[in-house]
């Protein structure tokens, strides 16, 4: 199949592009951001018609949107832009794949909880109370996606690190190796995600859709035009566990200097203090607690998640040294 990866230069889009070098599919990645050296096609996709071209010149069956606009406090006054890029990109994108009844799969985001007091998991049903622009805007995505009534899978996820670009992870492997003290919060709780683990994961998805696809065409001998997929809905995918941002930076540290990672002599000098929320001020409240329940993504497609602090470990790994 032909698939098209949007937001391809950003951390999961990076990610995607090893993974498809395991695949037999041909991938196409495409972004507005052109980095030198990487092969990438120009695509805004806020422009319908252009999504459109896209689809069709390349006969399209499979959209990974990895593309968003991910700034937290800055959306608060973009409030317009951020409803563009993470609302109606996404229905564009929802459109013209419907128009060729291929799949969407949309990446979503934790933060549309965390308004209501939460201290269990959060499952796939459970009704969207974004504290900000940003998780209300994914949300908007989400909803915008489902209306169009394409073949699509929505996955939910959090706390996205990599060794690509800017995340927590480096913020603190850089920060940890510059400054004396660091506080940081521990009154929000998560979970981590290896961005690689969560390209893996759609890369099970793709497989289970091409399968249906091949048993469709081969019971009823039609196009893939006539095709519906059957797992159709929204998805939770993180790591494994439960930790604050304070745990997170803990364990950054800890496997920073086991690793001996560059600067790892004086990561082990600095001394990481738990703080509150309200130590920060910020524009937007973020989510207290918003834990996402994985057990629906892991059943029915059979996408085994590994614990946190374990792809933790291969990312800090990957990065020795840089």
């Amino acid at each position: 199949m032909n698939i098209l990866v949007t937001g391809a230069n950003g951390q999961l889009g990076n990610e995607m592009r090893i993974v498809a070098k395991d695949s037999a599919d041909k991938y196409f990645f495409s972004d507005v951001n052109q980095v030198e050296g990487v092969e990438t096609i120009y695509l805004d996709i806020t422009d319908l018609d252009a999504v459109r071209k896209m689809v069709a010149d390349h006969d399209i069956n499979i959209i990974v949107n990895c593309a968003a606009y991910t700034n937290v406090d800055a959306a608060e006054t973009n409030e317009l832009l951020a409803e563009k890029l993470n609302a109606v990109a996404p229905e564009n994108l929802a459109k013209a794949i419907k128009e060729v009844n291929g799949l969407l799969i949309q990446i979503s985001t934790d933060y549309v909880f965390g308004k209501e007091p939460y201290n269990v998991p959060c499952k796939e049903d459970q009704q969207g109370t974004p504290t900000g622009v940003y998780g209300l805007t994914k949300l908007h995505g989400e909803l915008r996606i489902a209306a169009t009534g394409c073949n699509h899978v929505i996955i939910r996820t959090a706390w996205l690190y990599s060794e690509f670009g800017r995340n927590f992870c480096k913020t603190m492997l850089q920060l940890t190796a510059t400054k004396p003290q660091l506080k940081v919060v521990f009154d929000q709780v998560g979970t981590p995600t290896y961005a690689l683990d969560l390209a893996k994961a759609i890369a099970v998805i793709v497989e289970d859709y091409k399968s249906e696809v091949r048993s469709s065409l081969a019971a009823h001998r039609s196009q893939l035009t006539a095709h519906g997929y059957s797992k159709s809905g929204i998805y939770h995918f993180s790591n494994e566990g439960v930790c604050s941002w304070y745990d997170f930076t803990k364990m950054i540290q800890q496997i920073a200097v086991a690793l001996h990672v560059q600067g790892s002599s004086l990561m082990a000098q600095c001394d990481v203090q738990p703080c509150h929320s309200n130590e920060f001020p910020s524009p937007v409240t973020r989510p207290s607690y918003s834990v996402l329940d994985k057990t629906k993504i892991k059943e029915v497609f059979g996408v085994q998640v590994p614990y946190w602090t374990d792809s933790l470990k291969q990312c800090i790994a990957n990065l020795r040294g840089c």
